[in-house]
């Protein structure tokens, strides 16, 4: 044992009782290297933020001119920041309207906390609905949010009041009703176990968010930036939310969220009280740099296109497994869910895959349910490792 992981033990918070505990002294391309120097595929991009792998040189280049211009002067929107404002502007031009406007965060629970004031303010109206399944973040806010109630409830009593709703439930939408300022959805649940609405229930909640004044808000700070297939997973549905919350992808490997929304709602945060949302380092100029250059990759390569594409011979390749420890396989561009029988076998999958060097997990709220996310420039010959390794785990919990 190296003293660093003693360090590891000794000094730093965990957060579970069985941490991963890789020592990983670098990264690069799909690659993360070991201090014993074994190489391991990331096969969840960094659970979603390195779309385009670790040490995209476009990405680099940005980063290092910005901090040679400057690091943090002030950010929330009072100065104006070249990465920061081209980054806005950038997005603006790729999302429909009326999204019109940004708001720069820390990540993305610090979005959603924003997004449920900025709600309370517009409607002037208390109440949230959020599904079964859902996550939003770990901040109190975002956790009263969460569609895990064993996530919740050790923390007592939360943000609220929150009514959880069944996911892709069309009848159930009727609960939304004139007491609700917001309602908080993922166009496709994650941690929930890469559950996959149908397009009509997406568009009857924003027929019932339009007939009762409550605000759609989707949560895209997983799906976005290609990851689905699409630029942004709200184009699968045709709908547009009131409110989009990104974040992961969205700061090219640096943390960095962000809301999006019309004029008029984001300049609630500007008076009675102004400054109604701040945020020291939310916006960080190195951020926003990486940020940019990487959206600008990601746009210039198509690699939606190239999700979509890889994502379908995943799906395959895994359906031809024909492995009775799998229950069902489900994905939507390169973000796919393989639902085993069990969480034990789910999580032995885990561990014989990770040993086999290709880092997979499960997912938060369904334990069951491993997910493959890996990053959007993989290689062929890569995602055959991947495979490989997958097979022989799957051999290996038979014996």
């Amino acid at each position: 044992m190296t003293q660093l992981r003693d360090y590891f033990r000794e000094n730093l918070a965990q957060t579970s009782n069985a941490p991963i505990g890789l020592e990983i002294s670098r990264a690069e391309g799909s690659w993360l290297i070991a201090s014993d120097g074994r190489r391991y595929l990331d096969f969840i991009a960094g659970i979603g933020v390195s779309a385009l792998g670790h040490g995209n040189p476009e990405v680099l280049d940005a980063i290092a001119i910005q901090e040679r211009r400057h690091l943090h002067v002030m950010v929330y929107g009072e100065y104006v920041i070249e990465s920061q404002v081209m980054l806005a502007r950038r997005l603006i031009e790729l999302l429909p309207r009326p999204l019109e406007r940004v708001y720069f965060t820390n990540s993305g629970a610090e979005a959603i906390e924003c997004a449920m004031k900025v709600a309370r303010k517009f409607t002037g109206r208390a109440g949230f609905v959020a599904f079964d399944g859902a996550y939003h973040g770990d901040t109190m806010g975002a956790l009263a949010l969460c569609g895990n109630p064993s996530m919740r409830e050790p923390f007592g009593a939360l943000p609220g009041p929150v009514t959880h709703l069944p996911f892709d439930d069309i009848d159930a939408l009727d609960k939304i009703d004139s007491t609700i300022a917001a309602v908080f959805v993922e166009p496709v649940q994650a941690e929930g176990g890469v559950r996959i609405p149908e397009i009509g229930f997406i568009r009857a909640l924003r027929e019932r968010c339009d007939r009762t004044g409550a605000m759609l808000i989707f949560d895209e700070v997983l799906t976005g930036f290609g990851r689905t297939g699409k630029m942004f997973a709200l184009e699968h549905f045709g709908v547009v939310p009131d409110i989009l919350v990104m974040a992961k992808a969205l700061g090219g490997g640096l943390p960095l969220g962000a809301l999006c929304s019309r004029n008029e709602v984001l300049g609630t945060l500007s008076h009675d009280p102004p400054l109604g949302h701040i945020t020291t380092f939310g916006g960080h100029p190195l951020s926003c740099a990486g940020g940019l250059a990487s959206l600008n990759v990601i746009v210039r390569e198509r690699l939606w296109e190239r999700a979509a594409t890889i994502g379908q011979d995943m799906v395959r390749r895994l359906l031809a497994m024909h492995a009775p420890e799998i229950a069902s396989v489900r994905g939507i561009g390169m973000l796919v869910g393989v639902e085993f029988r069990d969480a034990a076998r789910a999580h032995r999958f885990v561990a014989e895959t990770v040993a086999r060097g290709v880092i997979v997990n499960w997912t938060l709220n369904a334990d069951k349910v491993v997910r493959l996310a890996p990053v959007l420039t993989i290689a062929p010959d890569e995602i055959d490792f991947a495979f490989s390794a997958m097979t022989n785990a799957l051999d290996e919990i038979r014996r």
